[in-house]
């Protein structure tokens, strides 16, 4: 005889499908739920200002490269890292941002098997458009909230995102 999982046996005491709109509705209410949101409309508007920027070529994808680029390059192994993401993903999405002329990879000084991804001048130009387009989706959002609010939420997401050591968040 087989055994019941967890999942089987719970799923026997679950809420009839008249009852799961009411038992169901922690899903849209949760903190990842809504943190994941705020993100997506924080994004898409950074987005619109970059293209009203005339940068209109650069997807979030890509972003998640961008973002994890530091100034003076980075390898792609550690974007990966940083990313979350494949270290194949990654060389895809330095292949589109090449293409469009806003990184090079350069042979590293300290091993020549390695390469280091770096902004391109355009590169660097993106990114001073891409600090302004954060600065205006921040200020909007800080006119809808309020200043205290989202000087608090900032905070706070900095703390929890660190693990409680607010240092690592800076």
């Amino acid at each position: 005889m087989k055994k019941m999982t967890a999942a089987k046996k719970n799923a026997k005491t679950m809420a009839s499908p008249a009852d799961s709109a009411q038992a169901y509705q922690w899903r849209h209410g949760n903190i990842g739920r809504l943190l994941n949101m705020a993100v997506q409309r924080f994004e898409k508007r950074v987005l619109e200002v970059m293209a009203e920027a005339g940068y209109d070529d650069v997807s979030l994808s890509q972003v998640a490269i961008t973002r994890n680029l530091d100034a003076g390059g980075t390898r792609a192994t550690e974007i990966a890292k940083r990313a979350g993401i494949t270290k194949q993903s990654v060389g895809e999405l330095i292949g589109q941002l090449e293409a469009i002329g806003l990184v090079e990879r350069v042979p590293d000084p300290d091993d020549k098997r390695a390469r280091i991804v770096h902004f391109t001048p355009a590169g660097l130009a993106w990114l001073k458009a891409f600090e302004i387009a954060i600065k205006q989706s921040e200020q909007e959002m800080r006119e809808e909230l309020g200043a205290t609010t989202l000087e608090h939420l900032k905070q706070g997401l900095m703390r929890y995102g660190s693990g409680g050591d607010a240092s690592r968040g800076h």
